[in-house]
Formats: C-alpha cells, sequence, structure tokens
C-alpha cells in the first residue's frame, strides 16, 4: 500500500489541464496519507532516512523522494487531482530512503512499544482520569 495506489493514472484519457476529480473516499485516502508522511517523517527524519522511495509505473523505475517533495506531491493531488513530473535527487543514496510499508511498520513499531510502556504510568488507559 503507497500514497499513490487506487488513483486516477495517466491512462485514464485525460488532459494534464483537465484531470479528474478525486472522489471522496481519494481525497480522504489522500488525507490519511499525508498525516501519515508527517508521522513518518517526525519518526524518521531524525534518523537520517530522507523520505520515500516509490516504484514507479510509468518508467518501472525506483523514484526517491524526500519528505517535503512527497508532501508537495500529496497535496497537488488533493488539489489538482494530479501529480506533475519531477526530477529525482541527483545519485540518491538508497539507504537514505525507506518504501511506504517500512516507514508504516515503523511507525506501528514505536506505536506498540508507547503502549506497553503506557500501563507503568499508574493509569489504567491514555485518557482515563480520577479527578
Amino acid at each position: 500500500m503507497g500514497p499513490f495506489d487506487d488513483l486516477p493514472g495517466s491512462d485514464s484519457g485525460s488532459t494534464p489541464s483537465d484531470p479528474p476529480p478525486l472522489t471522496m473516499e481519494e481525497r480522504a485516502g489522500v488525507l490519511d496519507d499525508l498525516a501519515e508522511l508527517e508521522v513518518f517523517r517526525t519518526l524518521l527524519e531524525p534518523t537520517g532516512i530522507k523520505g520515500i522511495v516509490v516504484d514507479c509505473p510509468d518508467c518501472d523505475e525506483e523514484h526517491h523522494v524526500d519528505w517535503a517533495l512527497m508532501q508537495a506531491n500529496l497535496r497537488q493531488l488533493l488539489e489538482e487531482g494530479q501529480t506533475g513530473r519531477h526530477e529525482p535527487p541527483f545519485d540518491p543514496d538508497p539507504d537514505d530512503y525507506v518504501s511506504w510499508d517500512y516507514a508504516s511498520g515503523y511507525a506501528d513499531g514505536i506505536a506498540a512499544m508507547a503502549e506497553r510502556e503506557e500501563p507503568g504510568s499508574g493509569r489504567s488507559g491514555r485518557h482515563s482520569r480520577d479527578d
């Protein structure tokens, strides 16, 4: 699963100036992807990860997309119904980029660790209060 799965592609027959509008479900998916991307960046950027690697169906190659460009692409998709072409970074180090699935698994692991540590705080749940 990734940020551009199941969205209208270039094979939809529309011109770049007239992309098909996103459905409400597609818009919700892009908004979810933007929120996830922010979590991924917050967790992974301090470790030296520069962005996401995306398999490009058009050229059958991997694209290394930094955090800011990925965010810009998702925002453009949300606003315009498509993303523009972009130049990949010059000679990227593949070790500096992770897949969407890796980032998602990493975030899930951090969340699971936080949940395990939470019961030691003396409360029965994050939102429960006795006062």
